[in-house]
């Protein structure tokens, strides 16, 4: 990996951003690395199709440490999931969890998921957000690679291969523009299984108290998380716009 002392200070990122739009996944995520800040960590919540950027990350920068929140309401299914692929792919599992139990966080505020809007939000940034900003800076990030695609949310309609998060880190998002075709593809060609839950109408997988399968949720993918109030969890809005 990359030692963040050798990159120069200034990059360009509207000109990065058009050479790897140009790029195959793979090649993305080899010339990030090349050009981007060390220490690299790959995130990922084990949902739906998380098989496919954990493998074509980890294929190309091996032992990568790939974060996972533990919010300690995910699926049963999510955390058998989680140890599957990583003993399949060997991958370097980084867990992270809110800084306090969740018995003790619903002693203290409740249920806050049944709260309304402003529940939720309180509730991801205690569970999800906290979690997570801390393990980019104890990991050191300068790199984080992400699976996001522009089609699984009006919210990520508009998100381009690198944004910068901050001073000296990076968010890459080499799936970008895949499509659930292109997902579906990389599965069948690599033999990687979709989430268990997948075949039951879960299209997004979150935890369990807050994620319901197509069908209840109505037709829309989005109405399936949070019971339609909202689509980001707040993970993937750390340093947006900076």
């Amino acid at each position: 990996m990359r030692d963040a002392r050798a990159v120069p200070p200034a990059i360009d990122l509207p000109a990065l951003n058009a050479q790897l739009r140009a790029l195959d996944a793979r090649a993305r995520v080899e010339r990030a690395a090349q050009l981007l800040p060390g220490p690299q960590i790959l995130s990922s919540s084990f949902g739906a199709q998380a098989a496919v950027s954990l493998h074509l990350v980890n294929s190309v920068l091996p032992g990568i440490p790939v974060v996972l929140i533990d919010t300690g309401y995910l699926f049963p299914e999510t955390y058998r999931f989680a140890d599957q692929l990583a003993a399949r792919l060997r991958l370097d599992l980084r867990i992270y969890r809110p800084e306090a139990s969740p018995a003790w966080i619903e002693a203290r505020h409740g249920k806050l998921w049944e709260q309304g809007a402003a529940g939720i939000e309180r509730y991801n940034r205690i569970h999800k957000v906290e979690p997570m900003q801390r393990a980019l800076a104890e990991l050191g990030a300068g790199t984080w690679f992400a699976g996001l695609r522009r089609t699984q949310a009006r919210t990520r309609a508009a998100i381009e291969p690198v944004e910068r998060l901050g001073p000296g880190r990076y968010k890459v998002h080499p799936l970008f523009d895949w499509s659930d075709r292109d997902v579906y593809e990389y599965l069948k060609r690599h033999e990687l299984p979709y989430h268990p839950l997948w075949e039951r109408g879960y299209v997004s997988i979150g935890d369990w108290h807050t994620t319901r399968p197509l069908g209840e949720a109505g037709d829309d993918a989005e109405g399936t998380r949070f019971f339609g109030l909202q689509r980001e969890c707040g993970l993937h809005l750390i340093g947006a716009g900076r």
